[in-house]
This record gives C-alpha cells, structure tokens and sequence, in this order.
C-alpha cells in the first residue's frame, strides 16, 4: 500500500476539530508547568479560542463528501457532527463558569482545563467511533478524565469521596462493558468494526451469548447516561464533585452516552431491535418516575439537579426507543435545547455558592430582593427545565412527545406528561422561595449577602456564561425552525436509520406554524 493510498483512507481531517483540541490542552498543560498560576490569566481564553475553532470545523465538515476516515473506524457523518457540537458547546460554556470557581478553590486552573479538555476529545471521538477498540478507548478517556475531575478539590472530603465512589462503580461499569463487546467479538467471528459486525450477525439466531452481550452493553450505557436503576452514584457524585464538573458530567458526557447508544444498538445488534427497544422503554419509565419524584424531598440544589437529569434522561429515551426517525431527531433536539438550560442553571448555582458558599434550597429565600438578575435568569431555566412555555424545554418536550405520539407510544408520552407536572412543582418551589418571601423573610444567607462585584478573575467570563445560556434557553425554542433543520439532516442522511426506522411524519404544522417537518415521508 502506497503512501498516497494510506493518506486517503485514514482521511485525518476528519478527526481536525479533536486535533485542534489536543494541541491545546498540550499548549495549555506546558503554559500551567511553565509560568504556574500566573498563566491562568491566559489559559482559559486559550481553551475557549481553540473550542470555538472547533465548532467552525465542524460547521465546515456538514455533509461532506469523504466522512469515513482511519481506514473505517471513524465516521464524521452530521450526527456524529452535531453531538460533537453539543459536546463542545457543554465544554465551552463550562470553561466559562469556572474559571473563578478554581480560582476561588485555590486550585489549578491550568491542570483542571487539560483533564476536562481530554474528557472532551474522548466523548467527541465516543461520538464517531464506528469500532469497537475505538469506542472502548474513547469512553475510558472520558471516564478517567471525569474521575480525576471528580476529585479535583484535593481539600474537599466529599469530592473525594465522589471520586472514589465514581470511580468504583465506573471501573465497574467498563469491566462490564468490555466483556459485553468481546462476546460482540466472539460471535461475529472476529469482527472490530460495526459494519463488519452487522453483516456478520444479520443471519445469526437470538443466541443466548448474543443476548447477554447486549444486557452488558445496555447496562454500560445506562450507567453513562445516570438512567434508572444505574443512577446509583449521580446524587452523591454531582453533590460532592465541583459543580462545573457536574455540568459537564449532566450534558457533555450524557450526549456522548446516547451518541453510543444510537450509534452501536442500531448498527451492531440487527436482529434485538425490538429487545433493547423494551429494555430502554423500561428504563425511560423508572428514569421519568423515580427521577421527578425524589426530587421533590432534596433539600440541596445540587441534588435536586442531579435527580432532574436523571428524570431528563428518561424524557430523552423516550425519543430512543421509538425507532423513527421523527424520535431521534426529536431527541437530538432535546439535547441541544437541555444543553443551554441545564447548563445555566448550574451556572446560576455557581455564581450563589461564589457568593454565599451553600447551595441549600432554604438559603435562596428572599433572593430576589438582593440579586435580581440571578433570580431571574435561574427561574427561566428552572421553568425551562419543567417545560413552562414558551421557553425552549417546552418545544423541546413537545417535539418529543408529539413525536411519541405519532409512533404510538401512549403510555410513554402520557407518563411524560405527568412526570412533566410534578417536576414543576419542584421547579417553581425553588422560584417561589426566592421571589415569594418578604424582606423579614430572607433567610441569614441572603440577609449577609455580598454586594455584586464582577471584577474579580474569573467573573467576567461566568457573567458571559449566564447571559449566553439565558438567551439561548428564551429564544432557542421560539426560533428552533435552524436547529430543526439542523438534527432532521443529520437523522435523515445516515441510512441505516432509514433502514431500521419505521417511516413517520410528524405534522409540526399543527403544533407549530412556522416550523418544518422533522421527519419527511420516506
């Protein structure tokens, strides 16, 4: 094989954004080792630079011509491009929230943008791997780097217990992972990548080990994406993890999770279809009950969250299981949307611990009277969240569940719905609590609050953060006809979800007049 052949078939500009990546968190680990704290004056913007680089290559890489690249063990198609987008979205506005959270902690900013920055490269690469060595290599790189990013605050007994705890049931998780795709291994006769492996299984029998192999699987990816009832570790891990690490762990690497999951059980398991459908319907429905109704007794806001994007998780499978294209575009459409309002309630959360050093629930009593623009932007993304409208989790939730509705999953939809409804009652708890009370009300907290300063380090790029994620989660849903087009290109052209998908169109029409159709007739 000539050197010119060898070129063409790697197609290296495939994996261009991750390498822009990776030459940053290199330029930024020797900036930290080289000038110490002095270079986080630095460091971040450059971390920010070479991200926003990388969405404008992935801009660029839409509907190319030659996606396959590494000789087929990667696949740059527009999935893969628009899960590597949320993922690096997730990233970018994480970087802007905390800067002054490490600052204040005392830690190293330098250190903490290279471990997060490798947790990126591993969920983009997650969302393209189309081999199995591949797909393992890139989950244990975002695993690792979430587990060091867990206990990150070496001073902090429960970030380490998080971590210790993460990593526990995470080594645990691969172990399980990686027997599940040996087995794949085994019965495809040797097979690595997932064509191969579909081609060789096609005419296979539902094998008892065939079987196995995918409960080891589907366990593995529901411990990635916190679904019931492998969400054993989200409360105390997002509790004790610093929270701009559990904003990352609630978007970033949830998307990887279910990039993974679209990716490899419909590609992989051609003949379980209707198995592992049945198995993530059951796992949406604990996911959407047991999520939103634990919420309701957190007492911390950081738990609360946590028992949020466990219940989200379940919204989001609903869109999964369907097995239409009008499902996942729906559910790619979700993400995106949860993406700027999850991530900027944590970034409202942050700024209170910044500035108050809690995040109980009681202690934003009467917060509206000393910061009303924290206030404000922290109860539209919470009414986001439960889908108030017209904020962007309401269209996010009604294509979803207009989508359900048309494939013919009722009883989903209507749990959804009712799931909805209660977490907006523990949404709007937490808003009534800061906007309700009376001045003699206000807890201790926000009686000695701070007065607002955003000179400090780090201050100016979380207020960027805050206002980003607040227009994006007010406008995103009311202006969604691009990012509807956007995730019905990247559905509708890979075929082989027009092979397993059951032809569905949904009248968006009908619900919404100026938005096109998700799911064109086939």
């Amino acid at each position: 094989m000539d050197v010119a052949n060898l070129a063409s078939q790697l197609n290296a500009t495939t994996i261009l954004p991750e390498g822009v990546l990776v030459i940053s968190l290199i330029l930024v680990l020797l900036g930290d080792i080289t000038f110490g704290r002095s270079s986080a004056k630095w460091t971040p913007y450059l971390a920010i630079a070479s991200l926003v680089a990388c969405l404008y290559l992935l801009y660029t890489q839409w509907d190319q011509a030659n996606p396959i690249g590494f000789l087929g063990s990667f696949h740059a198609d527009n999935l893969s491009i628009v899960f590597r987008a949320i993922i690096a979205l997730s990233t970018l506005v994480t970087i802007l929230m905390s800067v002054r959270y490490i600052e204040q902690a005392g830690s190293s900013i330098g250190e903490f943008m290279t471990i997060l920055m490798t947790a990126t490269v591993g969920a983009m690469f997650l969302c393209g791997a189309e081999e199995l060595v591949m797909i393992f290599i890139s989950l244990e790189t975002l695993s690792i780097a979430s587990y060091l990013m867990t206990g990150y605050m070496k001073r902090d007994a429960r970030s380490n217990e998080a971590a210790l705890k993460y990593l526990l049931i995470g080594a645990s998780s691969s172990a399980v992972f990686l027997y599940g795709l040996s087995l794949l291994y085994g019965l495809s006769g040797g097979k690595t990548h997932l064509d191969d492996i579909a081609l060789a299984l096609a005419d296979t029998s539902k094998s008892l080990a065939l079987v196995i192999s995918l409960v080891f699987v589907i366990a593995s990816v529901s411990f990635k994406i916190a679904a019931v009832p492998f969400h054993q570790w989200t409360p105390d891990v997002y509790e004790g993890s610093p929270t701009p690490v559990v904003a990352f762990l609630s978007v970033g690497s949830k998307a990887a999770g279910f990039a993974l999951a679209i990716r490899l059980l419909t590609q992989a398991f051609p003949n379980l279809v209707e198995q592992w459908q049945f198995i993530f319907t059951a796992l949406a429905i604990l996911s959407m009950v047991l999520g939103n109704v634990v919420a309701i007794a957190q007492t911390s806001m950081k738990r609360m969250l946590a028992y949020s994007s466990i219940g989200q998780a379940g919204f989001v499978m609903i869109g999964l299981v369907l097995g239409t294209e009008a499902g996942y575009a729906s559910m790619v459409f979700y993400l995106l949307i949860y993406l700027f309002m999850n991530l900027g309630a944590f970034t409202c959360v942050i700024l209170f611990s910044l500035r108050t050093g809690t995040d109980e629930i009681g202690d934003y009593a009467g917060l509206y009277l000393k910061d009303p623009l924290l206030t404000l932007a922290l109860s539209l993304c919470l009414l986001s969240l439960g889908g108030i409208p017209p904020l962007a989790g309401f269209f996010g939730k009604l294509y979803l569940f207009w989508a359900g509705w048309q494939a013919g999953a009722y009883g989903l939809v209507i749990l959804g719905l009712i799931t909805s409804v209660v977490s907006i009652y523990y949404y709007i708890r937490v808003i009534k609590m800061m906007v309700v009370k009376e001045p003699q009300d206000m807890s201790e907290v926000i009686k000695n609050y701070p007065s607002i300063v955003w000179k400090p380090l780090g201050m100016r790029p979380l207020q960027i953060g805050l206002v980003l994620t607040l227009i994006a989660t007010s406008l995103a849903g009311v202006l969604s006809n691009p990012l509807l087009t956007i995730v019905n290109s990247s559905v509708a052209d890979v075929p082989r979800f027009k092979q397993a998908a059951i032809p569905t169109t949904i009248d968006v029409a009908a619900i919404h007049p100026d938005t096109p159709t998700i799911a064109p007739e086939l």
